[in-house]
C-alpha cells in the first residue's frame, strides 16, 4: 500500500534531527513501503530540490557515517514540498490537490506528522478537518501528534475533545519517542519472556522500585521553555509514568494495541492520589545554584530543575511497594535506568557482610546510555573471612548486538505505517497521567514544603533527596554507567 506522509512544521528542528533521518535509514534498509512518499509543509517559500538539498546536509550531519550518497539519491525523488500556513483554510485546499497530484490514480494510506508547537495543533487539526483530509473513504488516514499533550489535565481534556471532532481515537498516535527505545520494549520482553522474573516481580520479593532520567547538562538554550513548563510536566507526566506502568504492568493476554494500553491504564488509575500534605512529605524538589543566572530565566525563579516523587501502587501486586521516580539537571552525568531492588534476606547470618546487604539483590535495567541489563549480587571475597563485595551479571546491547541500536523514531514511524498503536498513548492514558501530577504541580507552584534545596551541579542533586531516602531505610542506586 502506497504512504504518503505529511509534516506540518518541516523547516523545524525535529523534521531534520529526527523525522528526515529516521525516514531514510528506514529506506536504507529496505524497511520503508513501496510507493512512500514525503511531502513537507511549511510557511517558508521553497522549491522541491532546495528542500531536498538542506535534507541532505543535515542528515548526513545527524547520522554520521551511515550516510550513503547513492541511497539517498535513491531516496530524493521521493521528498516534495509545499508552502502554506496552518491559520489559512485556502492553503490546505491547495495542500489537498497537490496530494492528490503526488498520489495519482493510487489509493494511498496518509500520515500528517504535526511536527510544529503545541499551540498549533489543535487549529491544525481543525484546518484537515474542514478541507475533508481526515476522511477515510479515498484510504486510511492517521494523524501523529508530539508531546507535549496538554500542559494539565484540563488542556489535554480540550485537546482531545478538539482532536476527537475530526479524527476517531484509532485513528490517532500520541507519540514518546521513549517508548520506542528498544531498550524500553526490552523492560516488556524481560519480564514477559522470561519465566525466572514474574514468580518474585511482586510485593513478595521487591523491596522498592528507583526510576531515574539523569541529565549532565545544564538547562542550556531550552530556558525559554524550561522555566515555564517545569519538571513535572517536561520529565514526569509522560517519560517516568510510561517507564512505571511498563514495569508494573499486568501481562497483557497478547501484544497488540489495545491489550497493552488495557493494562498501562489500570497501573494509572492505580497509582494512590496525592493530596496536599501528601506531596510535601513524599516529593523532594531542587534547583541548581546558577539555574537563575542563565538566560531567559525569571529572576527569581522558582523552577525546580531536580524532583523526586514517591509514588504507590495500590493493587494486590504493588501494595506496599514504593514506587520512586527521579529526573534532574546538571546531574553526575546522563543515564535514564530502572532499578529494582530485592528485599533483604529475613536473616543476615553473616555479621562482617550486613552493611553491604543492600548493595545486592538488585536489578538494574538501563534505558540509556549502556543500553542493558545488570543483576546484581553479593560474593564472599577470597580470603578475606566472611567479608562480602558486590558484583554483577552485566548484559550490554551494544555487546551483543553489531547491528547497534536504532533511533526511536524508526521504530514509532514504522509502527505508524503499519497502524501499529501499542505504544503510543491512549487518550485515557494521557488524562490519567495528568491526573497524577496536576496535585504535585500545584503544591509545586507555590513557596512553601518540600522546600527547594539547592545543589552544585555535578552531583546527585540536594542532598535532602539523600536525607529523605536514608529516613527511609533505602538509599539511591547513585552510579552512573560504564559505558
Amino acid at each position: 500500500m502506497a504512504h504518503t506522509i505529511v509534516i506540518f512544521g518541516a523547516s523545524g528542528d525535529l523534521t531534520s534531527r529526527k523525522l528526515i533521518p529516521a525516514l531514510y535509514e528506514l529506506h536504507r534498509k529496505g524497511r520503508l513501503p513501496k510507493e512512500t512518499r514525503i511531502v513537507g509543509f511549511s510557511r517558508t517559500p521553497l522549491a522541491h530540490d532546495d528542500w531536498r538539498n538542506r535534507l541532505a546536509e543535515s542528515t548526513a550531519r545527524f547520522i554520521g557515517d551511515r550516510f550513503d550518497a547513492s541511497a539517498w539519491q535513491a531516496f530524493a525523488p521521493s521528498i516534495f514540498y509545499h508552502a502554506g500556513d496552518i491559520g489559512n483554510q485556502e492553503d490546505f485546499v491547495s495542500l489537498q490537490q497537490f496530494l492528490a497530484e503526488v498520489e495519482g490514480e493510487s489509493r494511498a494510506e496518509r500520515i500528517y506528522y504535526l511536527s510544529t508547537a503545541p499551540r498549533f495543533y489543535e487549529p491544525a487539526v481543525a484546518q484537515l478537518g474542514k478541507a475533508g483530509m481526515a476522511e477515510q473513504s479515498a484510504g486510511v488516514r492517521r494523524i501523529v501528534i508530539e508531546k507535549p499533550f496538554g500542559v494539565d489535565l484540563a488542556s489535554a481534556r480540550q485537546l482531545n475533545t478538539s482532536v476527537h471532532q475530526v479524527f476517531n481515537e484509532e485513528q490517532i498516535y500520541r507519540i514518546d519517542h521513549y517508548l520506542g527505545k528498544e531498550t524500553v520494549q526490552n523492560v516488556l520482553v524481560l519480564r514477559f519472556a522470561n519465566a525466572i522474573f514474574e514468580p518474585i516481580w511482586n510485593r513478595n520479593y521487591i523491596d522498592h522500585v528507583q526510576i531515574t532520567a539523569a541529565e549532565e547538562v545544564t538547562i542550556g538554550h531550552r530556558a525559554g521553555y524550561y522555566d515555564t513548563a517545569g519538571l513535572l510536566r517536561d520529565m514526569f507526566q509522560n517519560h517516568l509514568l510510561q517507564l512505571l506502568t511498563l514495569t508494573a504492568m499486568e501481562a497483557p493476554s497478547r501484544f497488540e494495541a489495545d491489550a497493552v494500553r488495557d493494562e498501562k491504564v489500570k497501573i494509572l488509575r492505580a497509582i494512590r492520589p496525592m493530596r496536599p500534605a501528601d506531596v510535601a512529605a513524599n516529593t523532594i524538589r531542587g534547583q541548581y545554584r546558577k539555574y537563575r543566572d542563565e538566560a531567559n530565566v525569571a529572576p527569581g525563579s522558582y523552577t525546580p530543575t531536580f524532583g523526586a516523587v514517591k509514588l504507590h501502587v495500590d493493587n494486590w501486586r504493588w501494595q506496599g511497594v514504593p514506587f520512586y521516580l527521579r529526573s534532574g539537571k546538571a546531574m553526575s552525568c546522563r543515564t535514564t535506568q530502572v532499578v529494582i531492588q530485592f528485599r533483604e534476606p529475613p536473616h543476615i547470618m553473616f555479621p562482617e557482610g550486613a552493611q553491604n546487604i543492600q548493595e545486592g539483590n538488585r536489578l538494574v535495567l538501563q534505558i540509556q546510555p549502556a543500553e542493558g541489563v545488570q543483576l546484581h549480587f553479593l560474593t564472599k571475597v577470597p580470603d578475606a573471612g566472611m567479608k562480602f563485595r558486590m558484583t554483577d551479571l552485566d548484559f550490554r546491547f551494544g555487546q551483543k548486538f553489531a547491528t547497534g541500536i536504532p533511533d526511536s523514531y524508526q521504530r514509532l514511524l514504522l509502527d505508524v505505517m503499519h497502524g501499529d498503536a501499542s505504544l503510543f498513548a491512549r487518550a485515557d492514558e494521557v488524562e490519567l497521567a495528568w491526573g497524577i501530577i496536576d496535585p504535585i504541580q500545584a503544591v509545586w507552584d507555590r513557596p512553601g514544603p518540600p522546600e527547594l534545596a539547592l545543589y552544585e551541579e555535578g552531583g546527585w542533586g540536594p542532598p535532602t533527596s539523600t536525607e529523605w531516602m536514608q529516613r527511609q531505610n533505602r538509599q539511591w542506586f547513585d552510579t552512573c554507567p560504564v559505558l
